[in-house]
């Protein structure tokens, strides 16, 4: 018996050993086969697995106003997902439907799929989570999806939140040894909404690449500069495996200082869409130029909206139009310089001219009436002074000073005028009579038969009140690269001069005329607080190839304090015929110099800052803001606060959100389901869906706000 269990054990012993022989020999072929005959192929595949470099986006630069204020900038944000497929959600043999259907409850609430499904209880079944969550867990578990997104673009705190929701507080771990995490994504940001929209401009993200790029604006215009220079990363052999390894770090792309004031751009805003509102335009646009250095400081481009408000839309400002009347400095100041007028009382002929006559009596103007009275017959009959020979040589005078130059701005869409050279043949070789000729050039010299951009009017205005100097406008004031250096952009100049100082003055003498002469186009424009010099000019706009004589634009280009001019400003309305100039755009120029003046910002004291020395802080309505704490937290010791009613938030109805702040405001008006606007700064004054209102899904709420 025992010779028998030897002889077992020693058989077993013999298999085992010889298994280990075999299975020693296979790893002996293995290796050899994979170190010496496929050792190439190998070789060559780590090669290429190493060789492979992935590309790191760089952190985009922000833009800033003109004190600092952040008016574009980046924000970190997560798309917050869970995976019904993790292994400890596939271990639970037993669906726990009571803690789902919590979790349902508390997604409903703070993270809803529809945002109005409370005040359609007909969609609840439909939208709900309860819904989703119950289609999801009812699949077979390897047909469960692996990414449903719960909250998207939501910050951290919001992930603690959903991770503390019932069910998932459950899971214990960090990271992926739980089923709910988070994924990592940038999105460009603007605090201030909408304002000077077209200016900054927007970005949007390519499929192909995931890179953010600008497609409008400064952030399309200057998107080289803003984007940086990506960095690479290589694969490379770790002892627990192939990781990625930096090998060129990203370069962060400037941060863009601008010219652009934001109180200015308010002010400016406000003001244009006043205007348009009283004199149902279906557009405005306005600009706000510092004279001697050419910053823009505000830009408002608005139009009417299908729901009959106003909101920032396409930038006219760089957009070519006829511009009428506003054209007649500019030839004026042409012929002062080129000698066809030597004083500001020199007269001329306003008769019947070219087709053209003039409504304006007497019939013989000196140079400050012809401006003042807006004579289209008598500035006619200057430029014809000098040019009636050959009228080819006033698009060459005009090419002298620099006016078909590119502004390079920063502003998109950016257009040159388009003022049509009278050769005598045309691009066919056809003859072109003088006659039609002279014709065409008397349309020129007051604005008609050309097309000019607003900003290139302004900044022919600009230069006449900077004694003749031709500053290229310009909305980017510096830039600053990663480590905080400072590339200051110097003042830039289409021209060093664009007339003599002498020129200059007898035009702005011209100018003045037309607010505070007798006859003056813009008598309304007067304010005895600053001094306005303007111009106003009307033309008919263009559609289908024929003037459309219902509508006007209504341009005013001026600078003010007349004595010393430290701001330019030009504002373009478009609006039904019957008013004018006068009472629309010139209105627009005047109360941006009155505000102006009220803050001081001409030397002179300030009546709107020794009023706020006197008041005290205001704290808005709020539901999360504390004014006590808060307060306390910032100092001050006096302040008042304003009260208003506790909203009602019944099903279907617009609540009453006057007195509130804006972000309380808002955030009540989503959660009924409505879209919500805003105009101006501070607390709201005025709502246009009155409290009560039936509420339909996706309707859209104005709220006025004032400080």
């Amino acid at each position: 018996m025992k010779q028998n269990n030897k002889t077992h054990i020693l058989f077993r012993y013999g298999i085992i050993t010889l298994a280990f022989f075999v299975f020693s020999l296979g790893v002996v072929v293995k290796l050899f086969e994979t170190t010496v005959v496929t050792a190439p192929d190998w070789n060559k595949r780590a090669h290429e697995e190493l060789s492979k470099t992935s590309v790191i986006s760089p952190e985009r630069g922000n833009i800033l106003a003109s004190n600092g204020n952040i008016l574009a900038c980046n924000l970190k944000v997560y798309d917050i997902k869970l995976d019904l497929r993790h292994n400890k959600v596939m271990k639970q043999s037993v669906i726990p439907w009571a803690k789902i259907d919590s979790l349902a409850d508390s997604l409903d609430y703070h993270y809803p799929r529809v945002r109005n499904l409370t005040s359609h209880p007909d969609t609840f079944k439909k939208y709900s989570w309860h819904t989703r969550l119950k289609k999801e867990f009812d699949k077979k578990p390897e047909k469960r999806p692996r990414a449903l997104r719960l909250a998207a673009k939501k910050t951290l705190e919001d992930f603690a939140r959903i991770r503390n929701f019932p069910y998932l507080k459950d899971f214990k771990g960090a990271g992926f040894r739980i089923p709910v995490y988070k994924e990592e994504k940038n999105i460009r940001i603007y605090p201030y909404g909408r304002m000077a929209y077209r200016s900054i401009g927007r970005v949007n993200e390519s499929h192909a690449t995931g890179e953010f790029h600008g497609y409008s604006g400064l952030e399309k215009d200057l998107d080289s500069l803003l984007y940086g220079k990506p960095g690479t990363a290589k694969k490379v052999a770790l002892t627990s495996g192939i990781s990625n390894w930096m090998s060129k770090p990203p370069k962060r792309g400037f941060d863009i200082h601008t010219t652009i004031d934001i109180d200015l751009q308010d002010m400016l805003e406000q003001e244009l869409a006043t205007i348009c509102q009283e004199s149902k335009a279906e557009w405005g646009t306005a600009i706000l130029m510092e004279v001697a250095t050419g910053e823009i400081k505000a830009i408002s481009n608005i139009e009417l909206l299908d729901d009959g408000t106003y909101g920032e839309a396409l930038n006219r400002a760089v957009q070519a139009f006829e511009p009428g009347s506003v054209m007649k400095p500019i030839s004026l100041m042409i012929a002062f310089e080129d000698g066809l007028v030597k004083s500001v009382n020199d007269i001329i002929d306003c008769s019947p001219f070219q087709r053209t006559s003039d409504p304006h009596a007497p019939g013989v103007k000196n140079m400050k009436q012809v401006i003042e009275m807006s004579s289209n017959t008598g500035i006619a009959r200057v430029i014809f002074r000098g040019y009636a020979d050959n009228p080819a040589a006033f698009h060459d005078r005009l090419d002298s000073i620099g006016f078909f130059e590119p502004m390079h701005t920063g502003i998109a869409g950016e257009c040159v005028p388009r003022i049509r050279k009278l050769l005598p043949k045309d691009a066919r070789g056809n003859n072109i009579t003088l006659t039609s000729r002279h014709l065409d050039l008397a349309r020129q010299a007051y604005g008609y038969n050309t097309e000019i951009p607003p900003l290139y009017t302004l900044s022919v205005y600009n230069a006449i009140a900077n004694n003749g100097k031709y500053v290229r406008p310009h909305l980017v004031r510096s830039l600053t690269d990663e480590e905080g250096r400072d590339s200051v952009m110097p003042i830039s100049y289409i021209r060093p001069r664009i007339c003599s100082e002498e020129t200059a003055a007898k035009v702005r003498e011209c100018i003045r005329e037309v607010v505070w002469g007798e006859h003056g186009t813009a008598r309304m424009v007067r304010d005895d607080r600053v001094e306005v010099a303007g111009k106003t000019g009307t033309a008919y706009p263009v559609e289908h190839g024929t003037y459309n004589t219902a509508k006007r634009r209504y341009a005013f280009a001026g600078f003010f304090p007349y004595s010393n001019p430290k701001y330019s400003c030009m504002a373009l309305v478009l609006g039904p015929s019957g008013t004018s100039a006068n009472r629309t755009s010139g209105q627009v120029v005047k109360n941006m110099a009155v505000r102006m003046y009220a803050r001081g910002m001409f030397d002179n004291s300030s009546s709107f800052t020794t009023e706020r020395k006197e008041s005290i802080p205001v704290f808005a309505a709020s539901e999360s803001v504390k004014g006590p704490s808060l307060g306390a937290a910032l100092g001050i010791t006096k302040a008042r606060r304003v009260k208003a009613s506790a909203p009602e938030k019944s099903v279907g109805a617009v609540p009453d959100v006057t007195g509130y702040d804006a972000p309380t405001a808002v955030r009540i008006l989503e959660q009924c389901g409505l879209n919500v606007r805003l105009r101006g700064t501070g607390r709201v004054v005025a709502q246009s869906l009155p409290r009560g209102t039936a509420i339909r899904r996706g309707d859209r709420i104005v709220l006025d706000l004032k400080i």
